[in-house]
C-alpha cells in the first residue's frame, strides 16, 4: 500500500489531497495543528490517522519524525502555510509577520522534508512536494504588491530547487506545485476552480513526476511555471 504524508491536511487542499488519497486505498499519515478540532479529517474513511503537527514548531516535527521512523512514506506533500494577512502593500508591511512568514513558508517546509528524509527514502516512489503559488515567479509578477506572500513563496522555490539538486542520489525526486486559484479559506469563493479540481490535477502531475522532473515548478494542469 502507497503512503502519503500530508502537512495541514484539516481543511482546503490539504483535506482534499488526504480525502482523495484515502478514497484510492492509499495509507494517509495527515497532519494538523488541533487533531481535536479537525472533525471533518477525522470523518473521512479509510487508511488515515491524523497528528498533531505544528509545522513552524521544530520539537513537534522531530517527535512526529521519530514516531513515523519506521514506516515508508512514498509521497510527502508540504502543504501547510501562511498568507501573511492582507494588504501587503509598501505602506502596510509588518516586518514581523513577513519573517514569521518566511519561517513558515520556507524554513519549516525544508526542516519538515529533513526530517523524514529517510522514510522517504525507503520508500517506492520516493516523492516530496510542496504547494508554492504562481505569485513566488519573478518572471511572473507583472502587478507589484504582496510583498510577504510573494517573496515567501519565492524563497521556497529556491530551496526546494536546491533539496532537489541534493537529494537527487537518493532517488528522491522534489517539485514545487501550484494548485491554481482554487476556492479555499486562502484562496476565497471568488476563485476560479474547486479544490477538488485542482487536486485532482495535481496528483496527476505527482503521478508522472520522475526523475527529469527534479526541481521543477508545475501547474495543477502539468504545465511548467518560469520562474
Amino acid at each position: 500500500m502507497a503512503s502519503v504524508l500530508i502537512t495541514g491536511a484539516n481543511r482546503g487542499l490539504g483535506l482534499e489531497f488526504a480525502r482523495q488519497y484515502a478514497g484510492e486505498g492509499w495509507r494517509v499519515f495527515a497532519t494538523c495543528r488541533d487533531p481535536a478540532r479537525a472533525e471533518a479529517l477525522r470523518r473521512l474513511s479509510g487508511e488515515v490517522t491524523v497528528h498533531r503537527l505544528d509545522v513552524g514548531k521544530f520539537d513537534e516535527v522531530r517527535a512526529l519524525a521519530g514516531e513515523l521512523d519506521s514506516e515508508p512514506i512514498d509521497l510527502l506533500i508540504n502543504n501547510a502555510g501562511v498568507y501573511g494577512g492582507r494588504p501587503q502593500d509598501l505602506e502596510s508591511l509588518d516586518y514581523g509577520v513577513w519573517a514569521e512568514v518566511l519561517r513558515i513558508d520556507c524554513v519549516a517546509q525544508i526542516h519538515v522534508a529533513h526530517a523524514f528524509l529517510e522514510p522517504v527514502a525507503r520508500s517506492r516512489r520516493k516523492i516530496i512536494v510542496a504547494m508554492s503559488s504562481g505569485m513566488g515567479s519573478i518572471a511572473d509578477n507583472t502587478s507589484g504588491g504582496a510583498y510577504i506572500y510573494r517573496s515567501s513563496k519565492a524563497a521556497l522555490n529556491a530551496a526546494m530547487k536546491s533539496l532537489a539538486i541534493d537529494l537527487a542520489p537518493k532517488g528522491i525526486t522534489v517539485a514545487v506545485l501550484h494548485p491554481g486559484w482554487a476556492k479555499t479559506e486562502m484562496g476565497g469563493a471568488g476563485a476560479l476552480i474547486g479544490a477538488d479540481e485542482s487536486v485532482a490535477g495535481m496528483r496527476a502531475v505527482i503521478d508522472r513526476l520522475g526523475p527529469a522532473d527534479a526541481g521543477g515548478f508545475f501547474r495543477y494542469d502539468g504545465s511548467t511555471i518560469p520562474w
